[in-house]
Order: structure tokens, then C-alpha cells, then sequence
């Protein structure tokens, strides 16, 4: 074993960002979360599933279990309801009864299901290091330090802010304090139609592609009508004049599952699969959901290939548990689904929440130990809330579709 030597010319102390990349310190702002405390079942134990089931059993009503449908397949068999962030959310709230809400997703899910449910009910994180790459991507501090440039372009009172779900809880607040709303995948348009009723440009959190395809795509917007805001850039790599002039002003934030399909992806598959139709999530790349035949939430996906027509061929740019759940369901059909890459890449964060971790955590709470209970605090969930009620008034709208 070797050691490194340090140079004297060189600085080469690790800094806070290397120390928590490396696991070795935690940021409790971020979504990255901390390492689980307990002791976890082995992943051979044979005896999980019937642990779990046994466990749930135990809990009752006491427990209910939300699944978010990137999950893996052997826990969300164990879900009570499957869905996208915000419905689970929303389903949580309307089980009172439930004194324990156990939340298979990631951290961000986790705290906007705590916003919106009661203060008796607890929402646990089978694993707190279940966090989301993309809400990571935009931090309190740096959101803040963003307003501070755009009030010094003269620009601020002119802007508001329109968050995307997948964002910490802090942002959400950030959001609701400056008058801005909370938006999904399925109502980003309407989302953004309210804002730029409310103010002449929107600062969109923390999703560029969501952004931009919205507004170019669904709004008839330019390109040039978007600028990307760079935080780690002094001024978010951007003048006053560029600020001035912009209508969208998006995040330098993306989801490492959609980013990585590509145009090439696209031609690939219509090359190797004659008559596929390209289905996607608008957290793509602009140029991915142009090339695309249809576009839109998770939802929009998987009623789209519920109705499908027998025998049809589907490539879907969106996580591969859900896509793989997909074409297991619709085989007996002859509904031919792929994955639009040839690179497999699950959401690693996502599977953090596996078949250990969820016994454990039931189990648990089942002898009355409650663990990994994500909790929000009292400000920052008011005007987070404040931000989730301006999009619950939202007309509904259907989903983004080609």
C-alpha cells in the first residue's frame, strides 16, 4: 500500500465537496442524505419477502407504503399505491389513519409527502441516502446568491420562480416566498402560462430540459428566448444584458437517467426496430423530444401504452425499471417495448431503496423504533406549502403529448 506525497507547491487538502463525494462527510442540506444507522438483513436472506410481508402485516393500518414506479420490482410489490412523487404525496395526505407513511423513493418525495400530511403522521426514507442527483444540483445557497444577481440586473421584481417537483424542500420554500409555484411534468405548461401572467420571466428550478421544452415545445418560445444559469459561474455565466433580454431563465440542472439518451439513441433504434414509435419524458434533452414521436409524464407513458394497440413497437426514453415493468405487463399483447439506449442505466439513488432496507425499516417500526423519519421544519414547510397550493389551483390539464 501506498501513500500520496504531498508537494509543497500544491494544496491538495481535500475539500468538503471531494470529503462528501467520498462518503466521508455529510451535507444535511443536501439530498445526498447520511448512511442507514441499522443493521440491515443480508440481501441472501431467502426469508425477506415473508419478512416483509409479516412485518407489514403487524403494522396494519398503522403503515402505508408508497412506491414510486422507478422502484424495483421487489419492492413495490409491497407498495399500497404506485405512482408518480406528487401523487404518492397526495395519497399520503388522504390516509389519516396512517401513523407511519414509508416513502420507496427519494428524499425530495419524502418531504413534500411531510409537507403535505398531517403532523401526527411520520414519513420514513427506508434509506436516507435515497437522494435525487437533480435536486442536489440547486442548493438554498445558490438559488439565493442566483436572486442576488438577477436583483443587481435590475431584473428580480420582473422574474418569477417556477420549481419542478424534483426539488428539495428548501427550494419549494424559496419558491413560495418569492411567489412563484410548484410544477409537475404533466402541468409545467399551465404552471408557466400562471407565471408569465404573474411577471414578465420565469426562472425555472432545477430542470433545464423541463424548461426549456415546455417553453419551446408547448409555448412556441425560441431558443433564444432561454438562457442557462450556471451556479458555479460567477454571475451564472450570464450578463445583465442576457438576463434582461431572456423570458426563460433555466437552471443548469438535469436528471442523469433522461439526460443520457441522445439523438443518436433515437436513430438507433429506428434504424434497428422499422416502425418503433419514440416515446419519452420531457426531462430529455430538447433535441431528443424533438426527434420524438410522443412526449410526456410518467403517467402520460404508461397511459399511452395501456392504450396501444396490439402487436405495436414502443422505444421509451425514461427509467429502466419502470420500462422493463412495462414490457413484462404488455407481452401477453405483443406489444414489443425496449429501452431507448443500448446502455442499461437504472436511477442509482432510486435503487438504494431495495429488499434489505425496506425490512429493515418495517421491522423496525414494527417493535416501535422509529427510524429514518424525514421531517421538514415549520418555515420551510409553510412556504413550501405556500408554493404546492398555487399549483393545486391550477386548472388541470392533460398531459404534454406530441
Amino acid at each position: 500500500m501506498t501513500t500520496a506525497q504531498t508537494s509543497p507547491e500544491l494544496d491538495v487538502s481535500p475539500t468538503p465537496l471531494a470529503l462528501l463525494l467520498l462518503g466521508r462527510e455529510a451535507d444535511p442540506r443536501s439530498e445526498r442524505g447520511v448512511e442507514c444507522p441499522g443493521d440491515l438483513p443480508s440481501p441472501s436472506d431467502p426469508d425477506l419477502v415473508e419478512r416483509a410481508r409479516a412485518a407489514k402485516e403487524k403494522l396494519g393500518e398503522k403503515v402505508f407504503v408508497l412506491g414510486h414506479h422507478y422502484q424495483r420490482d421487489e419492492v413495490i410489490q409491497f407498495a399500497d399505491v404506485t405512482g408518480d412523487s406528487f401523487k404518492l404525496a397526495k395519497d399520503a395526505a388522504a390516509r389519516p389513519e396512517a401513523e407511519y407513511i414509508v416513502f420507496c423513493g427519494v428524499h425530495f418525495m419524502a418531504e413534500s409527502a411531510d409537507i403535505l400530511t398531517s403532523d401526527d403522521q411520520k414519513v420514513v426514507l427506508p434509506d436516507l441516502a435515497a437522494g435525487c442527483s437533480m435536486a442536489d444540483m440547486a442548493t438554498a445557497e445558490q438559488v439565493a446568491e442566483c436572486w442576488d444577481v438577477l436583483t443587481e440586473a435590475g431584473v428580480a421584481e420582473q422574474v418569477v420562480p417556477v420549481s419542478y417537483m424534483n426539488s428539495s424542500a428548501d427550494i419549494k420554500a424559496f419558491t413560495g416566498k418569492h411567489g412563484g409555484t410548484i410544477c409537475t411534468s404533466s402541468n409545467a405548461k399551465r404552471a408557466l402560462d400562471w407565471a408569465f401572467e404573474q411577471g414578465e420571466k420565469v426562472l425555472f428550478l432545477p430542470d433545464q430540459h423541463l424548461g426549456r421544452n415546455t417553453a419551446v415545445r408547448d409555448m412556441g418560445m425560441s431558443l433564444e428566448d432561454c438562457v442557462l444559469y450556471n451556479p458555479h459561474k460567477p454571475n451564472g455565466g450570464l450578463t445583465a444584458e442576457e438576463l434582461r433580454a431572456a423570458k426563460m431563465i433555466l437552471w443548469r440542472g438535469h436528471c442523469s437517467v433522461h439526460g443520457r439518451f441522445s439523438l443518436d439513441s433515437v436513430n438507433d433504434v429506428r434504424e434497428r426496430i422499422p416502425g418503433v414509435n419514440v416515446l419519452v419524458h420531457p426531462e430529455c434533452k430538447h433535441e431528443v423530444v424533438a426527434a420524438a414521436d410522443y412526449v410526456g409524464s410518467t403517467e402520460y407513458i404508461i397511459n399511452t401504452l395501456e392504450a396501444a394497440p396490439a402487436g405495436s413497437k414502443w422505444a421509451i426514453g425514461t427509467e429502466l425499471n419502470l420500462v422493463r415493468r412495462l414490457a413484462n405487463r404488455f407481452a401477453d399483447q405483443g406489444k414489443e417495448i425496449v429501452f431507448l439506449d443500448k446502455t442499461v442505466c437504472f436511477c442509482s439513488t432510486m435503487n438504494r431503496i431495495d429488499l434489505p432496507h425496506l425490512v429493515w425499516a418495517l421491522e423496525s417500526l414494527a417493535e416501535g423504533n422509529l427510524v429514518n423519519r424525514i421531517e421538514v421544519d415549520k418555515e420551510t414547510e409553510s412556504f413550501a406549502k405556500l408554493a404546492l397550493e398555487r399549483m393545486l389551483a391550477l386548472p388541470v390539464t392533460a398531459a404534454v403529448h406530441a
